[in-house]
């Protein structure tokens, strides 16, 4: 964690999704940083998420390495919020071979036990034919 993005991990830790908007020129900023990506401005403001969003691409990892060697099955995907930005992410709480392009999804959090939370994501419906 660091200043810059201390209040996006604050807000994980109560089940809330915040993402930056440059004051300038208006960009909705992801990932958390001190400047605005398209502008350059250090002036932005926090703004609560809706937390709903569209996998955009996903893969699925079976066996994983390291610490990770037995997470898996997962599956690790973009979801395209609906504020416009990105974000990488798992999709959770659904069968992995469900999990398709243009499904529905929204923010789940999951506590790291270090006072912070990592936004996940479900399918709207909680599982298949989203």
């Amino acid at each position: 964690m660091t200043a810059a993005t201390e209040p996006f991990w604050s807000a994980t830790a109560e089940g809330r999704l915040l993402l930056q908007r440059c004051d300038a020129c208006r960009t909705i900023i992801w990932y958390p940083r001190g400047f605005c990506p398209d502008c350059g401005s250090r002036s932005t403001s926090w703004e609560p998420a809706s937390g709903n969003g569209t996998v955009h691409s996903f893969t699925i990892t079976r066996r994983g390495q390291g610490h990770w060697r037995d997470a898996g099955p997962y599956v690790l995907a973009y979801v395209e919020l609906d504020e416009g930005p990105r974000m990488m992410t798992n999709i959770v709480e659904c069968p992995v071979d469900d999990v398709h392009i243009g499904q529905r999804v929204t923010v789940v959090f999951h506590d790291t036990g270090e006072g912070t939370s990592l936004p996940r994501f479900r399918p709207v419906d909680g599982g298949a034919g989203s």
